[in-house]
């Protein structure tokens, strides 16, 4: 009888051998099934390691692993074989070749196929005893195979089986790299017979693991030969190399060389100079180097690389500061491939008009004279939309009409249907509009909008019980931009009311981030490195500041995305207030209060339209 194959140059505990089957191991229970596994793809097996990414390839562990298996999908059984090799700079440091007994019969073909008997298979080892020397080999390595989400598959099924933790090496596949290395016109196929054969390795494939990876470790060294002309020298560059990148992403791979690893903004730049993209990140270098792999998938962004020439990094105090720049700068310049925040001139205010019988107009800027309005929306159809709830809710006139306190006007059907109090036929007096329209809508908008929350309520409840449920949506969609863009409003107009505003954040690494925010634009920032106190750095930060004057509206100084980004900084609970020139606040009975309400409204809204598309 044949015996097992033992581990050769392993320094590691030796492999048990058992006799026949042992129902008293660990990770074995007699009358259960083995659990389902789905084989994951190559993208799935490239996590994160110990192992750098900037490690050079001449420096890096690789251990070149092979299984010869009983056939079919990875379920934690069925390896009847493993041999691996671990290399590094050329040089193997080691081997691991055993039998496995898988407690399975072995089909003919594989016997034909491999050699492998089932009278070979008996005095092995099995599995349960074999991967914790496995995987104890392939620490701190980096995992190689051919084909490897087969053979990664069938060891990652191994280790859920037995209560193992898979170590989660990076992996490196070398059909894959073989597909990017090699043509059709070099080779037919990328089969491992087929590359030692090109590279004429001195050992060659015959279905038998270690043989199969040692030939892979020839053929792995004949691909790293290849690859220098390609300028990927590196782990990271070489694993992203067998990904799926386009030749564009490949050929401008150069672009994110020499970037900060830093906080900030960076912008891809054409040949004429014109911003293409603009982008933020909390780390410039790696962010740009990400546009270059696999993981960049967007059509968009594959056609904005083949325009880019150049990157250029805005290295920034901290995020808060790199994001108000990426606003400002896409606003600048309106890069043809950001989609949003290009237009902030394009909102749209609900306003109450200044004459007799004041009614509401889009407009796209306010005046000072403005005492009564509602916004900003980022469309006019948005506008509309909480314009028809107001209406709902409050008597004001929705003819366009400017009218006359001395001459009248005919009526509109609105006034024939008893919805409107013809101001237009001089059915009442200005200032009986005033009390019953004019004043209620200034109140709903710039402090309480109760009037409209019962109004509303009341209309959905009682189409509802009519059965009337898509004007019952209706109504709940005005009610849902109302009180948003109620909310919005008081949210921003609570900052920018505020002259300056000092706030910090403590940093991981024990510093503190330093804001100033003057009318609700970021005037100053900072960062006060570790040691170092956070006041002499604040006040340089003051004396420094940009100089921001006050204005009407909510959002005099700055786009409401630019205040919305700092209210979400300031409102973290890690984020502390230092000084105020005026208290920072809300109306009492303000939108606010009715955050539920709209969170409600808007999941039913949500539900709603996804109803409608399937």
């Amino acid at each position: 009888m044949a015996q097992p194959e033992s581990t050769v140059g392993w320094a590691g505990p030796p492999l048990p051998r058992t006799g026949g089957q042992d129902t008293t191991r660990p990770g074995y229970v007699q009358g259960t099934t083995r659990p389902g596994y789905v084989q994951g793809t190559l993208d799935g097996l490239l996590t994160d390691s110990d192992t750098s990414d900037e490690l050079p390839l001449f420096q890096t562990t690789f251990v070149v692993v092979d299984l010869e298996t009983t056939g079919g999908a990875p379920d934690g059984g069925g390896i009847t074989e493993i041999g691996a090799v671990r290399v590094r700079g050329g040089a193997e440091l080691g081997t691991l070749a055993t039998l496995v007994n898988p407690d399975q019969p072995i089909p003919p073909f594989i016997t034909v196929l491999t050699g492998i008997t089932q009278a070979m298979l008996l005095p092995a080892p099995r599995i349960a005893e074999v991967l914790p020397s496995f995987l104890e080999f392939i620490r701190g390595a980096v995992l190689v195979a051919h084909n490897a989400p087969y053979d990664v598959g069938f060891l990652k099924a191994a280790c859920a089986q037995l209560g193992h933790p898979w170590p989660n090496p990076r992996v490196l596949d070398t059909a894959a790299l073989a597909r990017r290395v090699l043509t059709r016109d070099e080779v037919p196929n990328r089969k491992l017979g087929t590359l030692a054969a090109y590279f004429r390795t001195p050992r060659q494939p015959s279905h038998r693991a270690l043989d199969d990876a040692q030939a892979t470790v020839d053929v792995l060294h004949g691909l790293i030969a290849r690859l220098g002309g390609h300028g990927v020298h590196t782990l990271g560059d070489t694993i992203e190399f067998a990904r799926a990148v386009t030749p564009t992403q490949r050929r401008k791979r150069y672009l994110a060389d020499g970037l900060p690893k830093s906080p900030g903004v960076y912008i891809f730049r054409a040949a004429d100079d014109r911003p293409l993209y603009v982008g933020t990140s909390g780390d410039i270098a790696t962010r740009v180097r990400s546009y270059f792999t696999a993981s960049e998938k967007r059509a968009r962004m594959s056609e904005m690389l083949a325009s880019a020439e150049r990157v250029e990094a805005v290295e920034c105090a901290h995020a808060l500061e790199a994001e108000v720049r990426e606003l400002r700068l896409i606003a600048a310049h309106a890069p043809p491939y950001n989609r949003r925040s290009k237009f902030p001139e394009r909102k749209v205010w609900l306003k109450l008009t200044t004459e007799a019988y004041p009614r509401l107009s889009v407009v796209r800027q306010l005046a000072p004279t403005d005492d009564a309005y509602l916004g900003p929306f980022s469309s006019t159809r948005g506008a509309e939309l909480a314009a028809a709830g107001l209406h709902d809710a409050v008597p004001l006139r929705q003819c366009t009409h400017r009218l006359s306190t001395r001459t009248t006007t005919p009526a509109c059907a609105l006034a024939e249907l008893g919805r409107c109090d013809a101001p237009c036929e001089h059915r009442i007096s200005p200032e009986e509009y005033e009390r019953r329209a004019t004043i209620p809508l200034r109140v709903a908008t710039m402090e309480d909008p109760q009037v409209v929350v019962d109004a509303l309520l009341g209309r959905i409840d009682t189409l509802a019980a009519e059965q009337r449920y898509e004007e019952a949506a209706t109504a709940r969609g005005r009610l849902v931009a109302v009180l948003r863009a109620a909310l919005r409003m008081q949210r921003l107009a609570g900052l920018t009311r505020i002259g300056e505003l000092a706030a910090a954040r403590r940093t991981e690494a024990g510093g503190w981030e330093l804001a100033l925010v003057r009318h609700g634009r970021l005037a100053g920032a900072a960062t006060a490195p570790p040691g170092v106190h956070p006041r002499p750095v604040l006040d340089l930060v003051r004396s420094t500041a940009e100089t921001v004057l006050p204005g009407h509206g909510p959002v005099p100084s700055a786009s409401a995305e630019e205040t919305e980004r700092i209210l979400a900084w300031l409102e973290r609970p890690e984020t502390r207030l230092v000084e105020a020139s005026a208290g920072w606040a809300s109306p009492v009975r303000g939108a606010a209060r009715f955050r539920d309400l709209l969170a409600k409204a808007e999941a039913a809204s949500s539900t709603q339209l996804s109803t409608e598309r399937l």
